[in-house]
């Protein structure tokens, strides 16, 4: 759906908000719509920050949430917020996005970085995922 290119190793969680406002979602008919229903992620986007984000756009967070942060909310009592809900038959449909970056790696210029610069890299993404979608189609 949306490619962010970072850094070699850069962590994933700060680009959370920056893919998001990438996404179109598609339907049958109309306009792309820019606000998904729910975003499943893993626990390494458990951040408050990103919670907070999706709440602000009214998007539902299907994240579960870290142990060290559960321990850490526990431990505030009352003061520490209600336990994070997450949906956990949707959360399970997840695997949907690993499967597919094990297809896009499936692809040696992708798994192994050979292109140089961050266009044709990218370009190389956009070629590959249209290839799986073209694909999934048939």
């Amino acid at each position: 759906m949306a490619f962010v290119l970072t850094e070699g190793q850069a962590a994933d969680s700060p680009q959370f908000v920056p893919v998001l406002k990438k996404v179109r979602v598609r339907g049958p008919v109309g306009r792309p719509r820019v606000r998904p229903d729910a975003v499943a992620a893993d626990k390494a986007y458990s951040s408050r920050g990103n919670r907070a984000h999706l709440r602000g756009r009214g998007i539902r967070a299907v994240i579960p949430q870290k142990a060290d942060q559960a321990a850490n909310r526990k431990k505030k009592g009352r003061g520490g917020g209600r336990p994070v809900r997450h949906d956990i038959d949707l959360y399970k449909e997840r695997n949907t996005v690993e499967r597919l970056i094990n297809k896009l790696k499936a692809w040696r210029g992708i798994a192994t970085r050979y292109d140089k610069t961050p266009g044709s890299y990218l370009a190389g993404l956009h070629l590959r995922a249209s290839m799986i979608w073209i694909k999934e189609l048939a």
